[in-house]
């Protein structure tokens, strides 16, 4: 696992370059045959009208909101494609209730059983991968024939040995893996939209 900063740094620019050079080592890692059976599972589900959910704490939750953003309209521009896309951690209101009335673990895994349904896929975002909320929504979709997706870091945590694929950024760096999760989902985004394209207006189309 690459760690980052190995040492105190006293010019942003020498900052800059291990940041840099971590992140795309932490890329180049990434599992090439796992990202191609997500891709696969996303576009299944996408042409048959199952509902994605994701979640994720703090800059995880940002980039789950950001993940519904981009497919939810990104993905359907130009594709005749309706992507369902929920994202757990975007409704303060029921997050706080739910959090004050039972815990801040059940968060997520409350409103799933409440929303979800076989064949329907969970995708989870946490650079840690052990954040106990993550972990129990995780448990519940397997129980309950979800489909699982973890975008992770550091070491994997038990989302990453629970889940059906596991997406893993093997650097130690909340940063950087944040980084790498929104890159991973801008590529999914952007692969699916231009995948289902007329291949004449692909070059014509912003991304």
């Amino acid at each position: 696992m690459t760690t980052c900063p190995t040492h105190r740094h006293d010019k942003v620019d020498t900052y800059f370059q291990e940041y840099v050079q971590a992140l795309l080592h932490g890329l180049h890692l990434l599992d090439q045959a796992t990202l191609s059976r997500v891709c696969d599972t996303l576009v299944g589900l996408y042409r048959r009208g199952g509902k994605l959910f994701v979640c994720g704490n703090g800059g995880s939750a940002a980039i789950s909101n950001h993940l519904l953003c981009d497919h939810l309209k990104g993905v359907r521009t130009d594709t005749g494609l309706l992507p369902k896309v929920i994202s757990l951690s975007t409704n303060l209101e029921i997050i706080t209730a739910i959090a004050n009335d039972i815990s801040y673990a059940d968060v997520f895994v409350y409103q799933l059983a409440s929303l979800a349904a076989p064949q329907d896929v969970l995708l989870t975002i946490s650079a840690s991968g052990d954040s106990e909320n993550i972990v129990r929504a995780v448990q519940w979709a397997r129980e309950h024939a979800v489909t699982t997706m973890a975008l992770t870091g550091f070491a994997g945590g038990r989302s990453a040995q629970l889940a059906d694929f596991n997406l893993h950024i093997p650097v130690a760096n909340y940063g950087i893996v944040e980084d790498a999760h929104q890159a991973i989902m801008h590529i999914l985004a952007q692969f699916i939209r231009q995948w289902h394209m007329n291949p004449e207006t692909v070059a014509k189309r912003k991304f």
